[in-house]
């Protein structure tokens, strides 16, 4: 696709530097519109997802191919270790890094990414979190082990429901922390956030959102999840776990965490590929849920590879540029 001219008018150029940000559930076609969009108009793709960041992942992310990778530069895939911790507030100093020497190529920064607290991180900052009491999160770990998998997740629905419903139940480091902080500053940590943070400066953010049909977008995320298995994704994580242990945070995800499940003989494939199925439909749904708050989002009905969706994109960016 031959990039797009776009005359700018006089109030527009006096305007700081545009930002695009692709938001939307899982499988519903962020990938595939980035790269229309970074064709149309000299992008560069900025990934915005918690588990693509890691290295050695391939399967259970769904990142972008080898191939798809050379049709616009991206930026923020494979960079730490599955065993090195990575945070949001890393992620939004490396993202705005990105973005800054994206800017200055006089390129076209485009977001991409379901995970809403990363860049709820990049966009609205940061706040100063109170200190870690080891003491704390110890009893908070304890007490999910004694109670089960799904125990902490419930505690914050209770303190914090809109901090639980952007937080996996699984996620017991980020559900650790949430309850921390509700205790530590003595309240929800979606109202701790609102303080002290520092907003990205200098960019016009324009939200374009993807909303597939509820009925439609769970077929693709069954098809999907059932492709990943068998594409390779037990393997994948067989040498993972071999690598690294079942205990390495990353093999918590969706996808391999019941590829997990079933190497250790607690489920049978077709049990794996239903759990995963349901998880990332139950993913799904908080995503929506999440990003229905993000300001001024330009929803867009269809998948992002339909071209419909993708002129429309089009069309949205040009007016804005």
């Amino acid at each position: 696709m031959v990039a797009a001219v776009v005359n700018a008018s006089p109030e527009q150029e006096m305007l700081p530097p545009l930002l695009l940000v692709l938001l939307g559930p899982t499988a519903s076609g962020k990938t595939a519109l980035s790269l229309a969009l970074a064709e149309a108009f000299d992008g560069e793709i900025v990934n915005c997802d918690s588990v693509a960041v890691y290295r050695e992942l391939e399967i259970g992310t769904a990142k972008p191919s080898l191939a798809e990778r050379q049709r616009a530069p991206h930026h923020l895939l494979d960079v730490v270790d599955p065993t090195q911790p990575y945070t949001a507030g890393d992620y939004s100093r490396d993202a705005r890094a990105a973005l800054e020497q994206i800017q200055k190529r006089g390129h076209l920064p485009i977001v991409v990414g379901g995970t809403g607290l990363y860049l709820r991180a990049l966009v609205d900052g940061l706040f100063p979190g109170p200190q870690r009491s080891e003491e704390l999160r110890e009893r908070l770990r304890a007490a999910e082990a004694k109670y089960g998998t799904g125990h902490l997740h419930k505690v914050l629905r209770r303190i914090d429901a809109a901090a639980a419903g952007s937080i996996h139940a699984n996620d017991l480091p980020k559900l650790v922390r949430a309850i921390e902080i509700c205790i530590a500053s003595k309240q929800p940590l979606t109202e701790a956030w609102k303080q002290g943070r520092v907003p990205l400066q200098g960019f016009r953010v324009l939200r374009i959102g993807l909303e597939p049909e509820r009925r439609l977008l769970y077929d693709r995320i069954n098809q999907r999840a059932a492709a990943m298995f068998a594409h390779g994704l037990v393997e994948e994580t067989q040498a993972l776990v071999a690598r690294y242990g079942y205990e390495c945070r990353p093999l918590t995800s969706l996808g391999y965490k019941q590829a997990c499940e079933l190497l250790r003989g607690e489920v049978t494939q077709p049990e794996a590929i239903a759990s995963a199925q349901q998880g990332h439909r139950n993913y799904a749904k908080r995503q929506f849920t999440w990003f229905r708050r993000e300001p001024e989002v330009h929803w867009l009905r269809g998948f992002g590879d339909q071209q419909a969706v993708v002129q429309q994109a089009m069309q949205i960016v040009r007016a804005a540029l």
